[in-house]
C-alpha cells in the first residue's frame, strides 16, 4: 500500500434547522461585520436578508454581494472583492450553490493576499491565510463547503481556472437539509449527478487512498439510493439529508484524490458555452466511464453495486453494465442527451481539448489520456444520434 496523508481542518454542522447556528459560529470567528456572498435568487426569496438579520440580532453587522452568476467570472470576483473592502467587513458568509461558494473563496484569497485571483491559479500560491469563512450550501452537488478549490471563469481566454490551497477550506460549514428542499427539479438533478461524478472520479483516481475511498464509496451509496427520490420530491426530508451528506462526503473524497477526465473536459464546455457545470459533467460521464473501462482494476464493480443498490457476484458484472446504469440515470433525471443539445459547437473542440489537457485531473485519470483521446471523447459525447 502506498503512503498517503489526510486532514479535515474545519468544523461541520449538519442537520435540519442547523442554519439557526449561524450567529453562534459567526461569533466564534471573532469577526464584527460579515460580508454575505450569494446569488440573486436567494436574495429575492429573502434568504440573504434573513441571515443578515439573524447576525444583527447577535450584534454582528452585515453587508451583502448577491450578483454571483452560474459560472462565476474573474470580473465578478473583482467586483465582490472591491465590495468587501469598501464594506469594512472582516469575515465572509457564503450562501448558495457552488458558484457563490467559489466566489467567496476567491474573494477571501484576494482581500487577504492582494492582487487578482488570476495571480493564484494553480496550487500552493496562496501565502497568507484568508479571512474566516462560513459556508452554507443550498444545493447538494459541489461539495465546495469542504473542498480546497475555487473554480473561476476567465472570459478573456474562455478558460476555467482553478485555485487550490488548503487555506481555501472554509473554517465552518453549515449543512441544513431544509435549505435544499425547494431547489428546482433540473438544478437538483444536475447538482446530484455532479456529486455522483465527484465520488466516482475520486474513487477511480490514481491519487485515491483508503481514506478517500471510504468517503467516495459512502457518497456513491447515499447518492445512488436517494437521487431519484430527491429529484422527484425535493421536500422529502430523508432524501434531501442523504443527498446533502453524500455531496459532503464526495467533496472530502475528491479534495484528497482529485478527479479525472470528466472534470477536465467539462470545464471547457462551461467556459466556452456557459453550460451549467453539473449538466456538462452528467453528459460526459457515460462516455468517459466507457473510455476508462480498459483501466478498471475492479472498482467499477464496487461503483455499480453502490449506485444501483443491487447485490450481484463479481463474475456476473461487466463494465458495460455501469455505463448503461449511468446512461439510464441521466435519462430518468431528464439530463440533456448530448453536447449538441446544450448548444456546444464542434468547431471549438480543438481549443477545448487543449484546455482540457491543461487540467491536473488528466494526470490522475486511471487511463492515460492524450489530446487525440479528448477530441474523440468530445465527438462521441456530441451527438447520441451520430453514435447510434
Amino acid at each position: 500500500m502506498e503512503t498517503f496523508s489526510f486532514s479535515i481542518p474545519q468544523n461541520v454542522v449538519f442537520g435540519e434547522g442547523s442554519l439557526k447556528r449561524l450567529p453562534e459560529l459567526a461569533v466564534k470567528t471573532g469577526g464584527k461585520k460579515a460580508y454575505i456572498i450569494s446569488g440573486p435568487h436567494l436574495r429575492k426569496i429573502g434568504m440573504v436578508d434573513k441571515c443578515a438579520e439573524d447576525l444583527r440580532k447577535a450584534g454582528i453587522e452585515a453587508a451583502a454581494f448577491t450578483e454571483t452568476e452560474g459560472n462565476p467570472s474573474t470580473d465578478t470576483v473583482k467586483k465582490a472583492a472591491d465590495g468587501y473592502k469598501e464594506s469594512g467587513a472582516d469575515f465572509i458568509v457564503a450562501i448558495g450553490g457552488g458558484s457563490p461558494l467559489d466566489v467567496a473563496k476567491a474573494v477571501a484569497v484576494v482581500v487577504s493576499n492582494g492582487g487578482e485571483i488570476t495571480d493564484y491559479e494553480g496550487a500552493g500560491k496562496v501565502r497568507v491565510k484568508p479571512v474566516s469563512m462560513i459556508a452554507i450550501p443550498t444545493t447538494a452537488g459541489t461539495g465546495s463547503e469542504v473542498t480546497a478549490f475555487s473554480v473561476i471563469t476567465d472570459h478573456s481566454r474562455n478558460y476555467k481556472l482553478t485555485v487550490g490551497s488548503s487555506y481555501l477550506i472554509p473554517e465552518y460549514a453549515i449543512l441544513d437539509p431544509e435549505l435544499i428542499c425547494s431547489v428546482p427539479k433540473n438544478t437538483a438533478a444536475a447538482c446530484g449527478v455532479d456529486a455522483l461524478v465527484h465520488a466516482l472520479e475520486a474513487y477511480i483516481s490514481l491519487a485515491a487512498s483508503p481514506f478517500s475511498d471510504m468517503f467516495a464509496l459512502k457518497a456513491l451509496e447515499l447518492i445512488g439510493a436517494n437521487i431519484s427520490t430527491y429529484v422527484a420530491d425535493r421536500a422529502d426530508a430523508d432524501a434531501a439529508s442523504a443527498m446533502l451528506l453524500g455531496s459532503l462526503f464526495a467533496g472530502i473524497a475528491f479534495s484528497h484524490a482529485k478527479l479525472g477526465d470528466v472534470h477536465a473536459m467539462s470545464h471547457p464546455v462551461s467556459a466556452y458555452f456557459d453550460v451549467p457545470h453539473g449538466v456538462a459533467n452528467a453528459i460526459l460521464l457515460p462516455t468517459v466511464v466507457e473510455f476508462n473501462a480498459q483501466a478498471d482494476k475492479g472498482k467499477y464493480f464496487d461503483i455499480y453495486k453502490a449506485v444501483s443498490g443491487k447485490s450481484i457476484d463479481r463474475n456476473e458484472f461487466s463494465p458495460e453494465m455501469l455505463v448503461e446504469l449511468l446512461k439510464n440515470l441521466n435519462l430518468s433525471l431528464c439530463i440533456p442527451a448530448d453536447l449538441k443539445e446544450v448548444g456546444v459547437d464542434k468547431d471549438k473542440f480543438d481549443a477545448m481539448a487543449d484546455d482540457a489537457m491543461k487540467s491536473g485531473n488528466i494526470a490522475v485519470n486511471p487511463r492515460k489520456t492524450t489530446k487525440e483521446d479528448i477530441l474523440k471523447l468530445y465527438l462521441k459525447a456530441y451527438s447520441r444520434e451520430m453514435v447510434e
